[in-house]
């Protein structure tokens, strides 16, 4: 029975994490690189949007993701430390 608690708990750790990372390179790469020039029209605190995302935007996602991450692990934990107790 601990194998398929271990094999969800990986499955769910990979998962997250794979999720994650999509949204890290979907904005880091679409929005930071792809999208630049059309995001220039919009401006964020009098800079263009596209130059803000390129320089501040993406590395805000990602520590964001970071936080997102740990707090879904830390419910992945009790989740299948609470399964394993039973």
């Amino acid at each position: 029975m601990e194998s398929n608690h271990r094999q969800s708990y990986w499955r769910a750790n990979t998962t997250l994490i794979r999720n994650l990372l999509i949204v890290w390179a979907l904005v880091s790469l679409v929005l930071g690189i792809l999208l630049v020039e059309p995001l220039n029209y919009l401006s964020l605190g009098g800079l263009p949007l596209g130059f803000w995302m390129a320089q501040q935007g993406s590395i805000l996602v990602f520590v964001v993701l970071i936080f997102i991450y740990a707090v879904q692990m830390d419910k992945l934990d009790r989740k299948i430390k609470d399964a394993g107790t039973r």
